[in-house]
């Protein structure tokens, strides 16, 4: 069990790095002279936030453009609420094998700082323990989407709050869907009848895929009457208790994920070798393929997909309430017995704000977590940005699931591209529900 945990956190960790992607490392700032006894004085006296995360504090007097979005809208809080935020930091080389979900959930148990950047698996183990503060009360909540609230709410509480919203999409090459008289997927059967014409064009493998995003196509199918249709609450929680199956949603996914296996549309030995946009991204900037996946920022960055040689859209996967965009994101949250809990909520809070969001937004051209403050993002990102404006989308990770899904799902399509039936993937998310069953019957 724990080597299993240990491999959905190393899943889950490109979610944070998905998030956090856009952040600068710039120069350490000035450390105090520690020969002055007035300013060790004054350090004493000051309000403190101890926060871990992967990044470092950026000389306040760099230059803007070299500051990260979140350093400055920390030294908002900071004036705002006149405190200091400390900043601890993971690096690779001082923990060796040890994930940053590793570290994090160590340090967390211990107490030992007040603020976390965390992945969605932390987030849910920390909450379901009871060691994350609620943020629901912080007046700056009133000014969240849904998703982000639905996302990180574990037992009633919302445990942890993000500066963006991930939004997964398919990437796909406009021209090559001209040049056959193609119209962008709306449904699954759209999607197969597309790959089918690049097929007999002489395109061999239409979709691009790699071993950590292919169940976006399975989440788009399995949750869009979920989060789009019905009473979200309540089918979680009879999910939750047993009375529905996760099986039963995930089945047609895989079902069709097969399909594209069995029809070669999707060469799964390939993928299971593929990191993301390392193995797939060449063919497709090539426009040897027309299809990819991968996350908004991707659109962003020259080293990923940010310039091409085409006309790139984004769009949401297909379902059968049409593109659907899947969402996941990382959060930061507040242990519940932090030393300096009071400063950490008030800091909180003054992040969350729409002044804050705002900075953070249109620094780093994403989604907003906040429903006042809109991204302008680049045309390409525009038909996946109209969907999430009209909430539409599924969840990749939802803190309160039972079974977590993200690096689950993950690992369990990894499955079907060994070789794995559906049948034997619907046997292992059963056995997955029956063990949180059983943990749910021992809290009670």
């Amino acid at each position: 069990m724990k080597s299993k945990q240990k491999q959905i956190m190393k899943i889950t960790r490109i979610v944070l790095l998905a998030g956090i992607g856009a952040f600068a490392m710039a120069a350490c700032g000035k450390k105090a002279d520690s020969g002055s006894n007035v300013i060790i004085e004054q350090k004493a006296e000051e309000k403190v936030v101890n926060l871990f995360g992967p990044m470092e504090k950026s000389n306040p007097n760099a230059d803007n453009v070299a500051r990260s979005a979140f350093d400055l809208t920390v030294g908002m809080a900071e004036e705002k609420c006149d405190l200091n935020v400390e900043y601890r930091t993971y690096t690779a080389e001082n923990y060796q094998e040890k994930t940053y979900d590793d570290v994090t959930l160590d340090r967390a148990h211990s107490g030992l700082d007040d603020w976390y950047l965390l992945n969605p698996d932390t987030i849910q183990i920390l909450g379901r323990e009871g060691n994350l503060a609620d943020l629901s009360h912080l007046e700056n909540v009133e000014n969240l989407r849904e998703v982000v609230k639905t996302a990180n709410t574990v037992d009633g509480k919302l445990v942890a709050i993000p500066q963006e919203v991930v939004a997964y999409g398919l990437f796909v090459n406009k021209d090559m869907f001209d040049q056959y008289g193609l119209e962008l997927p709306e449904t699954p059967e759209d999607f197969l009848e597309c790959c089918r014409v690049f097929q007999e064009n002489g395109i061999e493998t239409p979709v691009g895929a790699n071993r950590w995003w292919l169940e976006n196509f399975v989440f788009a199918q399995a949750y869009a009457d979920l989060y789009n249709g019905g009473d979200t609450e309540a089918e979680i929680e009879a999910l939750n208790n047993g009375e529905k199956k996760y099986s039963d949603y995930m089945r047609p996914g895989f079902e069709y994920l097969k399909r594209m296996l069995d029809l070669g549309y999707i060469d799964g030995k390939e993928a299971y070798t593929y990191e993301t946009i390392e193995g797939e991204g060449p063919d497709f900037l090539a426009q040897k393929t027309p299809i990819v996946m991968a996350y908004w920022g991707a659109a962003n960055t020259e080293t990923a997909y940010g310039k091409t040689d085409f006309e790139l859209q984004v769009i949401g996967f297909p379902s059968s309430r049409g593109q659907m965009p899947v969402v996941s994101m990382t959060g930061y949250g507040i242990l519940a017995e932090a030393k300096n809990f009071e400063n950490a909520m008030a800091a909180m809070n003054e992040i969350i704000s729409d002044e804050a969001l705002r900075l953070y937004t249109e620094r780093n051209k994403v989604i907003s977590p906040s429903k006042n403050v809109e991204v302008d993002c680049i045309p390409a990102l525009q038909p996946l940005n109209n969907k999430i404006k009209e909430n539409v989308y599924v969840l990749g990770s939802s803190a309160g699931m039972d079974v977590e899904q993200w690096g689950n799902t993950c690992l369990i399509v990894r499955e079907l591209l060994n070789g794995a039936t559906v049948d034997e993937c619907m046997a292992a998310f059963d056995r997955l529900q029956e063990e949180a069953l059983k943990e749910r019957a021992v809290k009670k």
